[in-house]
């Protein structure tokens, strides 16, 4: 059951990552994608204040998870985790969070571009 469980907590990973790198793109979803990447960012910044910087909830489930089933010594973020499991790799911490940082402050800036600014513009 624990197993299933990780699997599924990495899948909600990937979608949130996935939706949170690319919803600003299509019309319909632009909305959504704004509501998520401010929840991530509460996430990361408020939360964070009490658990660290770049908290995430999903993370932490899936932590548990893992600890349960006798993976130790875990990364702090499922992103750096993620990526030296798919390529065999360790990477540098600094370097994961920072390109990660990075992608998320261009596609908030993007969302609030496309949710904020275009669209009051295009009222006129």
């Amino acid at each position: 059951m624990l197993q299933l469980l990780d699997i599924l907590l990495t899948l909600v990973h990937l979608i949130l990552i996935g939706f949170n790198l690319l919803g600003w793109i299509w019309a319909k979803t632009r909305k959504l994608h704004l509501i998520c990447i401010l929840l991530t960012a509460f996430s990361w910044l408020v939360l964070g204040i009490w658990f660290g910087l770049g908290y995430c909830p999903v993370t932490d489930w899936q932590w548990q998870v893992k600890a349960n089933l006798g993976e130790h010594n875990l990364p702090n973020s499922f992103i750096e985790y993620f990526v030296e499991k798919v390529t065999g790799k360790d990477f540098n911490t600094s370097l994961v969070d920072t390109l990660t940082a990075g992608l998320f402050v261009a596609v908030a800036l993007l969302s609030v571009f496309f949710n904020l600014i275009r669209k009051k513009n295009l009222k006129v």
